[in-house]
């Protein structure tokens, strides 16, 4: 209750600042940093300002010309762009940030929001699923100290981390939290747990439920129980936000299962990392889009996000059937060494079927990367394709992989080729398309150097600059700050997040529009971008001329459903 009072009274203390201001007898005030001679991209998508920018505490205090006034700290900003820290709707850092909390991968690129919950989220977990999570891990090792996804989150901002962080409940953790890795439906009696599970997170803080609906044991749930999970997180205003169950063959399917969800449930609904998967498929993404402007003309919201890379990265079960797989790993482990199975899927992963195949969708084993070894014997393959690998052992690649799976203990890390470099550019104009980058938030050194890593964990953000803005001028620089500002924080629900605006957190990127770059590849991972001057998160400098101060004042960010939104109010 004193921290809500606080941040009331410290929140108090700007608007009466910016009343004074508009009355023209502003009291003498000292800023704790003030931002001069940048170029103001505020994250609405129109032009640029050449203002200044005062922030007091952890908010925006003035913008105007602040020549005269006295400040703490002064950032020279040399004309280079000042915008509103960047929003990575699709992270992974949800185990990055629990080993090395400065996430400087993303840190480096501007990004000062991190969004977690794609199908999995860190809560709410049981007793089972702490222990998998426990005796799961690779080459990043963590204590597992809570239950909740309210408990993840406030461990998160207890323990440090630089940006701030929120979630999405997982429709996949609440199935696991309840039916475990079984193929069958829910019955009544579990659905309701399961949205009890969905309303108590929902409640700790939750943005909604999000769900990937192409890995075991996520696909074997039907549109019932994901609209009835949906309609107990619309009570709390939540969104919908889904790897869909299709991105290839039944790609338009896919899009429609999850219209009609936001249809159903009356939610907004997004699509994460909306592609046209394998060459067969990528003249659906113009189709693709027509639905989604057809749907949104009906008054549904249904967005996107995206990341601006030909390849995704997964695992090598997204080319193995969801019957091989459910029980978990172990199960499936086991089946992949029974010689009557090997024959049964050599057979039905080189031949289309009715599930999600992202070996067919790459159009074979060379566009398949193998860049993630829990294994430290099967290590040294990292950077190989699966051909090549299969080359050295004599086999053919679909054994090859499964027999990947069983040495490592885990399901590999894999990148796959399958996306068209045209379709990029027809998604990345669209109004309603935002970014992630599916990744977590790392560092060039161990423990993440250990193994590979897709390019967009070190490039995402800056390559849509690099790239998309300067090089082939497909976006406005006005445009692409909106898109990972000021759009996410609406989609989201983040309160006084996404702008540069008096009264909003004092989240904040400088940088050189003309040098801004990625530099990551697939052959060599491990390299941070440049251009990016400065990072304030919540009032407090976390990168500085370009090197990370160490600062950790990155905060749990929560949904409209929070319980703590109500207990904030009531104590005002």
């Amino acid at each position: 209750m004193k921290r809500y009072l606080a941040a009331a009274i410290a929140a108090s203390a700007v608007v009466a600042l910016i009343a004074y201001s508009y009355l023209g007898t502003a009291p003498s005030v000292t800023y704790d940093i003030v931002i001069t001679n940048g170029i103001v991209y505020d994250g609405s998508g129109g032009a640029a300002r050449s203002v200044d920018v005062g922030i007091i505490d952890d908010r925006i205090a003035k913008i105007g010309n602040l020549d005269l006034a006295d400040a703490n700290t002064v950032i020279d900003a040399g004309g280079k762009a000042v915008t509103p820290g960047f929003i990575n709707v699709l992270s992974w850092a949800t185990e990055s940030l629990l080993v090395d909390g400065k996430g400087e991968s993303d840190i480096r690129q501007g990004v000062t929001t991190e969004i977690f919950g794609e199908g999995w989220s860190m809560g709410p977990i049981n007793a089972e699923m702490r222990q998998t999570m426990v005796e799961r891990q690779g080459d990043l090792k963590f204590d597992v100290e809570w239950t909740s996804l309210g408990d993840y989150l406030m461990h998160m901002e207890t323990k440090g981390v630089s940006p701030n962080v929120a979630s999405f409940v997982g429709a996949t953790t609440v199935r696991i939290h309840t039916l475990g890795y079984e193929d069958r439906h829910a019955t009544a009696a579990e659905l309701s747990r399961m949205q009890e599970l969905v309303a108590e997170s929902m409640e700790e803080g939750a943005l909604g439920v999000g769900s990937s609906l192409i890995y075991a044991p996520a696909s074997y749930a039907n549109t019932e129980e994901l609209v009835a999970l949906m309609k107990t997180a619309s009570k709390y205003d939540g969104s919908y936000i889904s790897h869909m169950r299709s991105e290839g063959d039944r790609f338009e399917e896919a899009v429609d299962e999850l219209i009609h969800i936001a249809r159903e449930t009356g939610a907004p609904a997004e699509i994460y990392h909306l592609k046209a998967a394998g060459t067969q498929n990528w003249d659906k993404m113009d189709r693709v889009i027509a639905k989604i402007e057809a749907a949104r003309a009906e008054g549904l919201k249904i967005t996107a996000d995206m990341y601006s890379y030909t390849a995704g990265a997964t695992g090598l079960d997204a080319m193995m059937p969801p019957w091989v797989q459910e029980g978990g790993y172990e199960a499936w482990a086991e089946r992949l060494q029974d010689p009557l199975v090997r024959e049964q899927l050599i057979v039905e992963i080189a031949t289309p079927q009715n599930w999600e195949n992202l070996y067919l969708a790459a159009g074979g084993a060379d566009k398949l990367l193998l860049i993630g070894f829990k294994n430290p014997d099967l290590k040294p393959l990292t950077g190989k394709s699966l051909a090549e690998v299969a080359a050295m052992r004599g086999k053919g690649p679909i054994e090859t992989a499964m027999d990947l799976v069983v040495e490592d203990g885990s399901r590999v890390g894999t990148a796959y080729f399958i996306m068209s470099e045209d379709n990029i550019r027809k998604k990345i104009v669209q109004p309603w398309m935002s970014f992630g980058s599916d990744a977590g938030a790392i560092a060039p050194q161990p423990p993440f150097t250990l193994s590979g890593a897709h390019p967009r964990a070190y490039g995402n953000f800056a390559r849509v600059y690099a790239k998309y803005v300067r090089e082939e001028g497909v976006l406005t620089i006005e445009e692409a700050v909106r898109k990972m500002t000021s759009l996410p924080a609406e989609n989201l629900k983040l309160k006084d997040r996404g702008h540069i605006r008096e009264g909003y957190f004092a989240d904040i990127v400088i940088f050189d529009p003309e040098t801004i770059k990625d530099h990551s590849t697939f052959d060599d991972p491990h390299q941070y971008s440049t251009g990016v001057n400065d990072v304030i998160i919540n009032g407090i400098p976390v990168l500085k001329d370009g090197e990370h101060t160490g600062a950790m004042p990155g905060r749990a960010l929560r949904g409209p459903g929070w319980l703590g939104w109500t207990e904030a109010a009531a104590a005002q």
